[in-house]
């Protein structure tokens, strides 16, 4: 059995499994919770502050601007299952810390365009790199390092990056009306590559057997080392294939993508809607806005219920209950009230998706694949990020009204909730040879 390292040593873990205090894998989830903040913030939400100026600048229309950040989702996805794969044989401190990199001297290439061809190449490079540096590969690390606290764990790194956006669009926006946005764009790059490069080059580690321990933090054997590195299970590199043609896996990619095509067509159209329904602006924001803070309360209450109800459950009852609080705002669309009660209901299974998602593709696959199957799913919620506004906004401008949407938004959360459910039964099997998880 391997010696644990003692505390002199530069990265010292626990002497034992019951003081998870000093686990070193709480040390990976304090940083990631910063550099995932950090990340999200300037890579993802400063986007809509610089939106209007960079219209005006480069004298580009509302459509080729939004069409650029649509370009970066899409590469965005597309590179997330190379990233994945990597993951899965290498780890992702190497990947992570050149990803920071490549963010830095992308958004100071950002802030140099002139035209809008050089807006898409630039927003492109975004997308490679956001993939690099988000949710996907974070997640990677924590679900390899955390097993009966993997929830715990997740939960830090999201609540935290949960704030990305209240932190970050009010700096991104103070920034730009003092300095304008090609210069604040330089700032938040230097913010970018003072803030995640080193902390993730530093600190990062593929794996607790990697510093002689199990995940959690008990001590490990050399059998179960070998047991969690996927590039030792060939049926890894033909994950794609062969995850495509198993039910399950098709189940729970569809109930996700449903699920981020409701969130992201509620997060761009909600205030629009309020807006048309007569409701002032001050209500239409502070009712929009209050969806993130709702859903870091999400989080929060089933993580607790994980703990109690199986995963897939859980998380189908709320995206059911997304749906009937589209349904509540349906029958009455005009009525503040019903407006309080949505946002309330649907809120609260605003971010539930992003950390119930890794916990049941590991409960169904194992750690080892783990970053090659969230990515492979990932190119669906992609495509449903793309889909879901311009899906919304099309039916409104046909229709002249927002209720087909909200329709559309009732029947889409049920059918998420529905294909979850059907996921958690499919008991068929592919071709795909995975890995079993050691005993522990």
């Amino acid at each position: 059995m391997t010696t644990p390292r003692t505390s002199s040593d530069p990265v010292a873990v626990a002497t034992g499994s019951d003081d998870v205090r000093r686990f070193y894998g709480w040390r990976i989830v304090g940083v990631l919770a910063v550099t995932e903040t950090v990340s999200w913030g300037i890579l993802y939400y400063s986007f809509s502050v610089f939106l209007a100026p960079m219209q005006r600048d480069l004298d580009i229309s509302t459509a080729a601007s939004s069409g650029a950040f649509s370009v970066a989702l899409v590469v965005m996805g597309l590179t997330a299952v190379p990233v994945g794969r990597w993951i899965d044989e290498h780890g992702a401190r190497g990947l992570m810390t050149t990803g920071s990199v490549l963010a830095a001297v992308v958004v100071a290439a950002w802030s140099q365009v002139q035209t809008a061809g050089q807006l898409y190449a630039v927003l492109a490079l975004l997308g490679v790199a956001a993939a690099m540096v988000l949710y996907e590969p974070a997640f990677a690390v924590v679900v390899r390092w955390f097993d009966r606290r993997r929830a715990r764990a997740l939960l830090v790194v999201t609540v935290v990056a949960g704030f990305a956006s209240t932190i970050f669009v009010p700096t991104a926006a103070a920034l730009e009306h003092a300095v304008g946005w090609r210069d604040a764009l330089l700032v938040l790059a230097g913010v970018l590559a003072v803030t995640t490069v080193v902390p993730h080059a530093v600190v990062l580690r593929r794996d607790p057997a990697d510093l002689g321990f199990a995940p959690d933090g008990g001590p490990v054997s050399g059998d179960d080392t070998r047991a969690r590195r996927g590039h030792q299970h060939p049926g890894l590199r033909r994950t794609g294939r062969a995850m495509w043609g198993e039910s399950r896996f098709r189940w729970m990619t569809l109930g996700f993508a449903l699920h981020t095509l409701a969130v992201i067509a509620v997060s761009v159209h909600l205030f629009p809607f309020l807006r048309e329904q007569g409701h002032g602006v001050a209500f239409a924001a502070g009712v929009t806005g209050s969806l993130g803070i709702l859903s870091v309360t999400g989080r929060l209450v089933v993580t607790g219920l994980f703990a109690r109800i199986p995963t897939a459950q859980v998380t189908a009852g709320v995206f059911a209950l997304q749906g009937v609080a589209a349904v509540v705002l349906l029958l009455r669309p005009a009525s503040a009230t019903a407006a309080v009660v949505f946002v309330v209901l649907f809120g609260l299974g605003f971010g539930v998706g992003t950390i119930a998602r890794p916990a049941l593709v590991v409960e169904a696959y194992g750690v080892a694949p783990y970053a090659t199957v969230s990515a492979l799913m990932g190119l669906a919620l992609a495509a449903a990020k793309v889909v879901g506004p311009v899906t919304a906004g099309a039916t409104r401008t046909v229709s002249g009204s927002y209720t087909p949407a909200l329709v559309g938004l009732a029947v889409v959360c049920a059918l998420s909730a529905v294909a979850l459910g059907l996921a958690s039964r499919a008991t068929g099997h592919s071709d795909l040879q995975l890995p079993e998880e050691p005993a522990r």
